[in-house]
């Protein structure tokens, strides 16, 4: 195939079809790359509409649609992922990946999907080495009605063009640019729509990811206030709860190579710093725990000019927290992307942070307990109004989150909201013990960063109505 260099083969040219002949595409793609059992790169999603008796219900498969933009490439720390200039198919490498799962988060249409057993995320890549032997893919080799087709696209044209991509049961080609056009049948009545939208399940807890951001931010928080402390002469002994802040944050990054797949290469998590916020994350914590390190040390042995290595260690840790919060804002997960997410981690880092310079001793000065109240309050703001902000939303994924949220979720969400009245206002201003307020305070951040996980609802092509799992 001649292939000019604004052109390329998109993923497919699918057709929406009212019959089902037992996912052939998907055993084929399964065979093809030798995928384990619940795996499939390939899916076959299913939409209904209309009223009795004139109803339809249609069958989509969808692979992966090598998009103009892909999210997944832009996302990865590690480079896994590239575009070939030929063909514009999008190739993971496994060799490359750490099993980061960031991938998994940035594409709405849930292609690239994570292989516990080997610790590495795989993805459809159109079955580029037959592409190159110029045979079709396995999936439109095994389709007894030809419903995928592989097809030239020209760049151009389908940037102005792409609404070719939509369909109903898929996210917008908006998000990335999608080449996999979709062909409609005639007829179909408006309210055709997915088949799963009653079937909302919990995303996973990523565990790992909630110990992590908890503590680093309140180890941010934390050497911010010692370092103001220091700056305007309160306290005293601020080497020791600086030592102990330094301590949490370094368990805390530790830790957080467990969420890994290959926790053995998480070095190379630096390489993306171009476009991934995930090596910005790491970059600047990671210059956050020695700026934080030089102070702690410095305060111990009390030395001068440590107050700039105190400002240094503050700032570092606030682009810190920033690039955490930047991660997580991405158009596939809905309840993330939002000026929320970045709230709610800054109130974390200020709820937390002076509370635990007060429970060590270190400091006495009236502004810290003001302080956390100020970031208990704004966190209780924060989630009371991310939450009616979904609840009054019409898209479906807003409205599928705030649904757990009342839900299967609802005694975990009141007891969230509740912990943060308790700890975050009545405790402090009725002068309680620092260490009980900062123990209720902390149970209460690590409940809430496992509620943002859980609660999550992507979005993602239409499953099929016996799928096990919602969208």
């Amino acid at each position: 195939m001649d292939i000019d260099a604004d052109e390329h083969p998109g993923d497919s040219h699918a057709r929406l079809k009212t019959e089902m002949w037992g996912k052939c595409c998907v055993v084929a793609c399964n065979e093809q790359n030798g995928n384990p059992a619940g795996m499939n790169w390939r899916r076959v999603g299913e939409v209904e509409g209309g009223h009795y008796p004139n109803t339809q219900r249609h069958y989509l498969s969808m692979g992966c649609n090598h998009c103009l933009e892909p999210s997944c490439m832009i996302g990865c720390p590690t480079e896994a992922y590239t575009k070939d200039p030929q063909t514009g198919v999008v190739v993971h490498s496994a060799d490359t990946c750490i099993g980061c799962q960031y991938c998994t988060w940035n594409c709405s249409y849930g292609v690239p999907q994570y292989n516990p057993a080997r610790g590495v995320v795989g993805k459809c890549d159109l079955c580029h080495n037959r592409l190159a032997d110029g045979q079709a893919p396995a999936c439109a080799n095994a389709c007894p009605e030809q419903a995928i087709q592989i097809e030239i696209v020209d760049i151009a044209r389908w940037r102005a063009e792409h609404t070719g991509a939509n369909a109903p049961g898929l996210p917008s080609a908006d998000d990335s640019i999608s080449t996999t056009r979709v062909t409609l049948p005639a007829g179909l009545p408006p309210d055709m729509g997915r088949v799963d939208t009653q079937r909302i399940t919990t995303e996973l807890p990523h565990w790992p990811l909630v110990f992590m951001l908890v503590l680093t931010q309140l180890a941010v928080g934390a050497f911010t206030a010692l370092w103001m402390l220091d700056l305007f002469g309160f306290g005293a002994n601020l080497s020791i709860p600086a030592i102990a802040a330094l301590s949490l944050a370094g368990m805390s990054l530790g830790a957080s190579t467990l969420h890994l797949g290959r926790p053995i290469h998480a070095w190379r998590a630096v390489k993306g710093l171009r476009r991934s916020w995930l090596s910005r994350e790491v970059l600047t914590l990671s210059l956050f725990a020695g700026a934080a390190s030089a102070f702690a040390g410095m305060l111990f042995l009390d030395l001068p000019g440590r107050g700039f290595a105190g400002f240094i260690a503050a700032l570092c840790g606030a682009a810190g927290a920033f690039s955490s919060a930047r991660i997580y804002i991405v158009k596939a997960r809905p309840a993330w992307f939002s000026r929320y997410t970045i709230a709610e981690f800054f109130s974390t880092t200020l709820f937390l942070g002076p509370l635990f310079v007060q429970a060590t001793g270190a400091g006495t000065a009236g502004w810290l307990t003001w302080a956390s109240v100020a970031g208990g309050a704004a966190q209780f703001i924060t989630q009371s109004m991310k939450f009616l902000w979904m609840t009054r939303s019409e898209v479906f994924e807003l409205r599928a989150s705030s649904l757990l949220l009342t839900g299967l979720l609802k005694n975990h969400f009141l007891a969230r909201m509740a912990i943060l009245l308790g700890g975050g206002l009545i405790l402090p201003l009725a002068g309680a013990p620092a260490w009980a307020t900062l123990a209720l305070a902390l149970s209460g951040e690590w409940l809430g960063r496992w509620l943002f996980f859980v609660s999550v609802v992507p979005k993602n092509i239409a499953a099929a109505f016996t799928s096990g799992r919602a969208a």
